[in-house]
């Protein structure tokens, strides 16, 4: 028991006094998530709503895809990036394996089923009679998605946030594409599978903490945006 309590309390004073490895590792993990939910979302958003709006042989197919791939394991998707940028791969000459780019493309991956499924799903919340309205007041397409897309804001934003909340937790991903490289691919995750294993449960409990504190605010945020869905 006494170990725990010391590692608490270790942790806290890393907190505390914003430790340096410990901040490089969160910033790893912030930018990391942060540039594949962008990329994500810029495929995601535009994909859900016209999977939305147009009708076409085999689209309930592309749906029921769509939402099996949200059940995908981040280890099956590491594996198979892996397999693609490895040296013996069609694109390991790019040497991208073990680099912040590998973890960005696998997190792609991983939030872009969320962010096309529930903006696809906000897409089909929104009054029909907007789209048409905008059609009859002489509105171009391009037009009528941003009017579609304005009156579904709310949705599409919680569907952003629930991809970054994603990524932000995985493990298996980072772990397998970036190889946990000290100061330039571990992120929170890797670190505290790592440090766990070495017993330095310090750095892990303040990593953990962070985690923790993150993946609150963005549910809190989440759950801010579906009630003004509703």
């Amino acid at each position: 028991m006494d170990y725990i309590l010391d590692g608490l309390k270790a942790a806290l004073e890393l907190i505390f006094t914003l430790d340096r490895e410990m901040l490089l590792i969160a910033t790893v993990s912030l930018k990391v998530s942060a540039i594949s939910t962008i990329i994500a979302t810029l495929l995601g958003v535009p994909f859900g709503f016209v999977i939305a709006i147009k009708d076409f042989w085999g689209k309930q197919g592309v749906i029921t895809v769509l939402n099996t791939l949200l059940a995908l394991p981040t280890v099956v998707i590491g594996l198979l990036v892996y397999s693609f940028i490895s040296r013996r791969g069609p694109l390991g000459s790019m040497g991208l394996l073990y680099t912040p780019w590998a973890i960005v493309i696998g997190q792609i991956i991983l939030a872009f089923p969320v962010i096309a499924a529930l903006s696809l799903s906000a897409t089909l919340g929104v009054d029909k009679r907007v789209r048409k309205t905008a059609l009859t007041l002489g509105a171009n397409r391009l037009q009528t998605a941003f009017f579609v897309l304005a009156e579904g804001k709310f949705a599409i934003l919680a569907a952003i946030i629930a991809g970054f909340g994603r990524v932000f937790a995985e493990v298996g991903v980072s772990m397998m594409l970036g190889g946990n490289i000290r100061g330039f691919t571990r992120n929170i995750t890797t670190a505290i599978a790592f440090e766990t294993g070495k017993g330095e449960f310090a750095l892990g409990i303040a990593l953990g903490t962070i985690l923790l504190s993150v993946a609150f605010l963005v549910n809190i945020l989440f759950q801010h945006l579906q009630r003004k869905r509703a």
